[in-house]
């Protein structure tokens, strides 16, 4: 056995995203990364006098005697990449995350170790998709022999690594001057305590436990959301930050929020380790940190443990017996639970293939664990999206089975504020705003921070002929949750508030911001038209009419050429009547 010491310039790259892409199509993610490594890692390697030391499984790690050759030979290898993701559809897109460091390093029998290559494991971590994170030495090692820039992004506190590193990003200095985009300004903080929960760090090395890290950091946002007296950022805007570089401070601007709570997760065997640590954004001190070790058995206990320190970290103002944890029913199956989350994240998805692997999910928890709420609840969300989104539903039956499936969750666990949310939603459907409007005021009871919550009360209130009130509990939402996937939905009814409220300028601009939002959307186009129309710019309206038909016929004729139930026949007769001020001839 040989065992040598030397300095080298060690380059790690990884696949972000890597355990959902083998979820959802195990084959291709590896035919297409066993390709990658053929015709592009491997040549790019040579060219610039590397050695691949090893493959990962789901990257690389190389070594370089010269810190000029390992950036040239990373930035070529993500400029490659971008060209090849160009053609590629964003839901099987590899993008590689690359950390170099320069260090001591020990060589034994062709591998490397060392604190050198630790180093750069982890500066691999901090990087963005598609970007590469370096150290300060190889920063100081490069400064004036690339056209690249350096930016500074502080000490950052890496995995396993005992002293701060100094971490700089790298960008191309042409793609620093032009592509560029303004910092978006930060939104106001609210007037309580405020805070986004990101979701937690799997660190099993085991992918399936993605979705149990996921579950972690959601069930802490739902019991936080319980606390009338705090501010929190809904799931779908805090879960934008998943497998990305995080900076607290830009998380806090972005998000409008005062703290951000973070975590990981490692599971072995039965046992499981979740450690936690609440950052107040503006500054980046740390407010609170804990680790746990618990049984699986005691998951449960474990979310109300960290909710209720974080709670009482940030809000120790909160009277005593709102700081109490309202009592929720846990699933008797630690499988249905994970059964649930897997279903949660093809809900989230937004396309007609997950919302339909969301369905078996949901399914396979209720075979699992009858008894446990959220299957119930979860098949609901899906079958209303599979009928309004994606049309592979009859909208009746659709809508007759969520409100069935809603009840039965909350016949099971009368406290879930998102069941009665659902159940909002169904009912509706239906046409019984009255029964809408009760369901949504008895999540807001429960949950006031609950965005879904908030945009069903809105909605329920516009169809229901109180446009002005809906339009409040509407923006609520929104900001409540800023990334939502849904969000162009959310502008969809700001558009179609202001529209019964007359105010067709407004409804324009509304109805603009779901568009680019989500161009593919069709709904927001029916109302841009209809409140252009109105405003007699004819061609502008005649150009929406035309792109909300092409989008998607079906739906066209679904809302307009017959009246759905949740329209009011006086706001359905004003829809037709500013579409044909719009050029339409029905």
């Amino acid at each position: 056995m040989s065992r040598t010491r030397r300095l080298a310039a060690v380059l790690a790259a990884d696949v972000a995203g890597y355990s959902r892409l083998i979820g959802a199509d195990e084959a291709g993610t590896l035919a297409a990364f066993k390709t990658i490594k053929a015709d592009l890692f491997d040549p790019t390697l040579a060219a610039h006098h590397g050695r691949l030391v090893k493959t990962t499984g789901d990257g690389f790690l190389a070594e370089f005697s010269s810190v000029v050759d390992a950036l040239h030979c990373a930035t070529e290898v993500q400029a490659q990449m971008a060209e090849r993701n160009a053609t590629v559809s964003t839901d099987k897109r590899i993008d590689f995350r690359i950390g170099i460091n320069v260090g001591d390093i020990v060589v034994e029998d062709g591998d490397i170790f060392g604190d050198g290559v630790n180093v750069a494991v982890r500066l691999e971590g901090v990087a963005e998709p598609g970007g590469i994170c370096v150290s300060a030495r190889v920063q100081e090692d490069a400064a004036g022999k690339l056209n690249l820039c350096f930016d500074d992004i502080g000490e950052q506190q890496l995995k396993n690594i005992a002293r701060p590193v100094r971490v700089y990003r790298v960008r191309d200095v042409a793609t620093a001057k032009t592509q560029s985009a303004p910092e978006l300004p930060a939104l106001p903080l609210p007037d309580k305590p405020s805070i986004a929960v990101l979701p937690f760090i799997n660190m099993s090395g085991d992918p399936d436990q993605e979705f149990f890290a996921d579950g972690i950091a959601e069930d802490i946002i739902t019991a936080l959301s319980r606390y009338s007296s705090l501010f929190v950022i809904a799931r779908n805007s805090c879960f934008t930050y998943k497998e990305r570089a995080i900076d607290v401070k830009q998380v806090g601007r972005e998000l409008g929020v005062r703290y951000v709570l973070e975590g990981s997760l490692r599971k072995a065997g039965n046992r499981v380790r979740v450690t936690g640590q609440l950052v107040e954004a503006e500054t980046g001190k740390h407010v609170w940190a804990e680790r746990y070790d618990r049984d699986l058995a005691d998951i449960f206990a474990l979310q109300d443990e960290i909710t209720g320190a974080v709670t009482i970290a940030i809000a120790p103002a909160i009277a005593h017996a709102e700081r109490k944890r309202a009592m929720r029913t846990a699933p008797g199956s630690l499988d249905a639970w994970t059964a649930y989350q897997r279903g949660l994240w093809h809900v989230f998805k937004i396309s007609r293939e997950d919302d339909a692997l969301a369905q078996k999910y949901f399914q396979q928890a209720i075979d699992i664990d009858p008894a446990f709420a959220g299957g119930y609840k979860g098949l609901a969300v899906a079958y209303l999206q599979a009928a309004t989104l994606f049309h592979t539903r009859s909208p009746a039956e659709a809508y007759r089975s969520a409100e069935a499936l809603a009840r039965q969750a909350i016949a099971l666990d009368g406290t879930d504020a998102e069941a009665h949310s659902t159940l909002a939603t169904a009912m509706l459907r239906h046409g019984d705003y009255d029964g809408a409007l009760a369901q949504a005021e008895i999540a807001l009871a429960m949950s006031p921070n609950l965005a879904l919550a908030q945009g069903t009360l809105g909605e329920a209130l516009i169809f229901s002929g109180q446009p002005k009130k809906g339009l409040v509990a509407v923006r609520t939402s929104i900001r409540l949750d800023p990334h939502d996937p849904k969000l162009a939905n959310r502008l969809n009814n700001l558009a179609l508030g202001y529209y019964f409220s007359r105010d067709y300028e407004a409804a324009v601009e509304a109805a603009k911001r779901a568009v680019r939002s989500n161009p593919e959307y069709p709904l927001p186009y029916r109302w841009l038209a209809a409140a252009l129309g109105q405003l007699g710019r004819t061609a502008e309206a005649k150009e929406a009419l035309k792109r909300g038909i092409e989008i998607a016929p079906a739906t066209f004729d679904m809302y307009v050429r017959q009246r759905v139930p949740w329209h009011r026949p006086e706001d359905y007769a004003h829809m037709r009547e500013g579409l044909r001020k719009a050029g339409w001839e029905g």
